[in-house]
């Protein structure tokens, strides 16, 4: 009988909740293109980490139907695959194109297997990109792993760290030869406002001595901003642009660490539902850094609902960050 009563409790607290939010809470972000820009991206390559889900999906089917060729680079090739069958059936029964390199509505997709938890696996993926692909227009770290259980990559590294922050950057790194010859280009990454809770302790960036899932995963998120930036100030002259930006709350399975009791996960459930972003609302940010042409030459700044936003102090260290940079080029093994 008790739980019964939670039960409904919950429930009547979800159905209001919902309520409430549909009554105060517009969408938070616009759709930004419609068929009018349906051809922005065409004839532009734009290589999209973690893209068979969540943000990433969503963010690769707008570029696709702006006409980008978006190269998927995912951890499962299985799903990635799945995901991009998904993405050109919907396209198509949308009334969009078959995509393809000779159409001149929607995108191509390709799909590589990428696992931003080995930088072998990292190396061979840039390698592999090297020989194919003539130009890189848009490059954007999205993919990310949140509060997890301690563990470590196959290099070492703790997990949230490693792929949030070294992966990306060994990335970065492996194509920004092809990002400059490609230029005007543009590289995107995407962290989180949870970054203020973060703190980098260069005696223990691989949390050995303490390790608390929601603090290095904000750890990870402030390393984002500060690559970033210092990123910014290594590309000026090249006409290679680089921002970050956080996607605010969104219903996505980057929670999937994320232990919710069962009595609670209905009430759970309508929250996301009724205050979280979906994906595509979500991606909004993403998409206009790597198409809009009001950000053209624009680098180093900090985004959210595709307007600019102010930093806490400690994510604009040039110092911190010139030290980081320093000390991942010998972590990922670019210097000795």
């Amino acid at each position: 009988m008790a739980v019964a009563t939670v039960a409904a409790l919950l429930a009547a607290l979800g159905g209001a909740l919902w309520l409430a939010a549909r009554r105060f809470v517009g969408p938070s972000v616009k759709r930004l293109h419609r068929g009018g820009d349906s051809g922005l991206m065409h004839g532009k390559t734009v290589l999209i980490t973690g893209a068979n889900s969540g943000l990433g999906r969503a963010t690769a089917a707008e570029l696709l139907r702006l006409g980008a060729r978006v190269i998927m680079g995912c951890r499962d090739r299985t799903r990635a695959e799945e995901a991009a069958v998904q993405l050109r059936r919907e396209i198509c029964q949308a009334g969009g194109p078959e995509l393809g390199p000779d159409s001149s509505g929607a995108g191509e997709l390709v799909v590589k297997e990428l696992d931003l938890a080995s930088l072998r696996s990292v190396r061979s993926f840039c390698q592999e990109v090297l020989q194919e692909e003539p130009r890189l227009d848009v490059l954007i770290n999205n993919a990310g792993i949140f509060q997890c259980p301690y563990m470590k990559t196959e290099d070492g590294f703790e997990m949230q760290f490693g792929v949030n922050h070294l992966g990306h950057f060994l990335l970065t790194n492996l194509l920004l030869g092809l990002l400059k010859s490609s230029a005007p280009s543009r590289i995107v990454v995407v962290t989180s406002k949870l970054y203020k809770y973060g703190d980098i302790n260069f005696e223990d960036l691989n949390s050995e001595q303490n390790y608390n899932k929601s603090f290095c995963y904000s750890r990870s998120k402030l390393a984002n901003i500060l690559f970033t930036r210092e990123l910014a100030r290594r590309l000026e002259g090249t006409n290679v642009t680089v921002n970050v930006l956080h996607p605010g709350m969104v219903r996505t399975n980057l929670g999937r660490h994320i232990h919710i009791p069962l009595l609670v996960k209905p009430l759970f459930n309508l929250v996301t539902w009724a205050f979280f972003k979906t994906p595509l609302e979500g991606a909004q940010t993403s998409i206009y850094l790597a198409s809009s042409p009001e950000v053209e030459g624009v680098s180093g700044k900090y985004f959210g609902d595709c307007k600019e936003e102010e930093l806490l102090p400690k994510a604009m260290d040039e110092s911190v960050a010139g030290k980081l940079w320093d000390v991942s080029e010998v972590m990922v093994g670019i210097l000795k």
